[in-house]
């Protein structure tokens, strides 16, 4: 596109839909942007004037929920940001954030759960309650799907055992059971009710192979940090599997503790910030003890904000040491990528593997790797 015809897009952007005949927009993904901006700016208009009105039903909520998700895959982050900003203060769009019964009446799913980590900070007391339930639902429904996946996978026809540690007192995991039976601590009486226990294995794993994934916190990833979150809480119970789990910006926080509960892996993460690749790998590289027989899965757009030949130099490390590395710019079922492909160029160029994946995909691509 030429310069001039850019120039006239950003005009038509601006002006709005008023502008439409003498400017019309031909590019597919710019008439999802001048929609997402109608939906929020038309109501500058007037009820009189306005295509697309508000109403007070399910209906209009369930647009919220889409607008939302169409503004973070259109937009750059700030820009989203502050078209969110926009329409919690100017606009008073916060049914999602402060209505608990608006909130409960969404159908869970995909969509809603990114939009709930997304604005998961601006909200508080039973409505945080609620959005927690609903992440709760969409993660066991992903989760059931996924493992469904990953054992029609090479990596599930490994995959040939399972953990079935013997249930005896003295492999109760006195900690895990305590901590997974708060919820039903009776106050009256003092006392913790155990409505289920839990067991360790005592045999060790032969040989097991080491995964070690570094999920990008960055907000356009969010697709991509769900379907992380799930895939290492199924990892984890994989009997021929080290997993390790990291979420990073300009800092590295291991949630590898966290893995069997992908609903607090979620709602700890913090999206936006810088991001730092470079020092995630280097983290990921200090957990490497067996290289040829680890896997390091580097999730990311590759938009990195810190030295970029601090991060080759660490990848290059990483291969050259005999472990593997895959970057994916994109882990989820649509598999759509958005990054940067000078720096996806580059470790390709070092020897990682490079590309977007279903999450079956890279079960099947690692079972690849495992059985060479």
């Amino acid at each position: 596109m030429s310069t001039h015809g850019a120039a006239l897009n950003r005009w038509r952007l601006v002006l709005g839909k008023s502008a439409e005949g003498p400017l019309p927009l031909e590019d597919g993904r710019l008439v999802r942007m001048d929609d997402a901006l109608d939906f929020l700016y038309g109501r500058e208009a007037g009820p009189d004037v306005r295509r697309d009105p508000e109403g007070g039903h399910g209906e209009s909520q369930l647009a919220v929920a889409r607008w939302l998700s169409e503004v973070r895959g259109l937009f750059p982050q700030e820009t989203a940001e502050i078209l969110q900003r926009h329409a919690l203060d100017r606009y008073h769009l916060t049914a999602l954030l402060t209505d608990q019964e608006v909130l409960e009446q969404l159908e869970p799913d995909e969509a809603l759960l990114e939009m709930i980590l997304s604005l998961k900070g601006m909200m508080k007391g039973p409505v945080l309650d609620a959005a927690r339930r609903i992440v709760d639902r969409v993660v066991q429904e992903l989760t059931k799907k996924m493992r469904h996946e990953i054992r029609r996978s090479a990596l599930g026809k490994l995959d040939r055992t399972s953990r079935s540690p013997v249930r005896t007192l003295r492999n109760l995991d006195i900690r895990k059971t305590i901590r997974k039976n708060l919820a039903h601590y009776d106050r009256e009486n003092q006392r913790l009710i155990l409505e289920q226990l839990y067991f360790s294995g005592r045999a060790q794993r032969y040989n097991p192979w080491s995964v070690i994934i570094a999920v990008d916190e960055s907000g356009s990833m969010l697709p991509s940090i769900i379907h992380s979150a799930v895939m290492a809480g199924i990892f984890a119970k994989l009997p021929m599997l080290t997993t390790h789990l990291v979420i990073f910006d300009t800092a590295v926080v291991d949630l590898t503790g966290r893995m069997d509960d992908p609903v607090e892996t979620l709602m700890s993460v913090h999206l936006g910030g810088g991001t730092d690749i470079a020092k995630a790998m280097g983290y990921c590289k200090a957990l490497i003890t067996a290289p040829r027989r680890t896997i390091v899965v580097l999730v990311s757009d590759l938009c990195e904000g810190g030295s970029r030949q601090s991060l080759y130099r660490t990848c290059h490390d990483i291969v050259e040491s005999g472990a593997r590395l895959i970057a994916l710019t994109a882990l989820n079922e649509h598999s759509v990528p958005d990054y940067d492909r000078a720096t996806a160029q580059t470790l390709a160029d070092l020897g990682a593997h490079v590309g977007a994946m279903t999450p079956e995909r890279l079960a099947d691509f690692m079972a690849g790797i495992m059985q060479k």
